[in-house]
């Protein structure tokens, strides 16, 4: 009991500095006119991005800088090596962020030692390019383009009017709709999508995929968890699920014609219900291939550790 006692008030001890360390919050706000169909970058280091859409045609910029000192001056003193960006050009505007000065005594949980967060309003109809090393970022409905990346954080999309390309190293992504191509991955989280209409490219080395609707062509791959599929209508194209830790479960619609070719190394293949014609493997085995009313493009589904559903609507 006593050698416990120790080790946590010496952890208590290592990690007084971070749990006392002060803060201070200052907010920088600017507001551009501009025609739909602009461009919005933003680029910041250990905060979260946030855009939302408003009525109008302006961009309206909010940066909140949260710095890590506990007296005004050494707020002032460190906002020195703060290199703070808001600007137009034509109908784009760009925010970014960066500490450029890095000062001795600073542990490397506490760097940089000024955060920035954006919160951004938009045009309905703009494109966006959101770009941060520690935080989330979170997208209203928007009508455009969303490139987005994050290397410690979540993904969060409302619906898009625009092709999505979206990546985090470490968190998970969500997206209510898209209407375009759909392209999603993440290192270390799950991957949720509600509806996609477009084409969907989605992967994860540590989760599970979910995407309720889809209605063009899928690829959707995971090294650790499992896989949920409804592919909605005629398959447009050859669709990919694989992972190599979980299931695959997949529903098409009754009258969806097309190639079968289904492979699991630990579980098995059910399909029940399907109208096949069984060219190799069988039901209840661990591998099936056939032609489903008839045959036509391909859908293959491969899992090394699990079984491997498929139904129909």
């Amino acid at each position: 009991m006593k050698s416990l006692i120790t080790l946590l008030t010496l952890g208590t001890l290592l990690a007084a500095p971070a749990m006392l360390q002060a803060k201070i919050t200052r907010t920088v706000e600017k507001s551009f006119t501009v025609q739909p169909g602009g461009n919005l970058r933003v680029q910041t280091q250990g905060g979260d991005i946030k855009v939302l859409t408003g009525p109008g045609n302006d961009v309206k910029v909010t940066a909140t800088e949260v710095i890590q000192a506990d007296t005004e001056a050494k707020a002032d003193e460190l906002l020195k090596d703060l290199d703070l960006t808001i600007e137009q050009t034509a109908d784009n505007v760009t925010a970014k962020a960066k500490y450029e000065k890095e000062h001795g005594g600073w542990h490397f949980g506490n760097w940089p030692p000024v955060s920035v967060s954006y919160t951004v309003v938009v045009p309905s109809r703009y494109n966006v390019d959101l770009n941060t090393s520690g935080g989330d970022i979170s997208v209203a409905s928007i009508n455009g383009q969303a490139r987005l990346r994050t290397s410690g954080g979540d993904l969060k999309l409302e619906r898009v009017d625009g092709e999505v390309d979206g990546g985090t190293s470490g968190g998970n992504i969500s997206l209510q709709e898209g209407t375009a191509r759909v392209k999603l991955s993440t290192s270390g989280g799950d991957i949720q999508v509600d509806r996609a209409g477009g084409e969907a490219d989605l992967s994860t080395s540590g989760g599970n995929i979910v995407i309720n609707s889809v209605k063009e062509r899928i690829t959707a791959s995971t090294s650790g968890g499992d896989i949920k599929a409804s592919i909605e209508g005629a398959l447009k194209g050859d669709c990919r699920l694989t992972t190599s830790g979980g299931t695959v479960k997949v529903t098409v619609d009754k009258t969806a014609a097309f190639d079968l070719k289904a492979r699991t190394s630990g579980g098995d293949v059910d399909a029940s219900g399907l109208t096949i014609t069984i060219e190799k493997g069988g039901l209840r085995k661990s591998s099936l291939a056939g032609k489903v009313n008839g045959g036509g493009p391909q859908l293959y589904l491969g899992s090394s550790g699990g079984d491997i559903r498929i139904r129909t609507n």
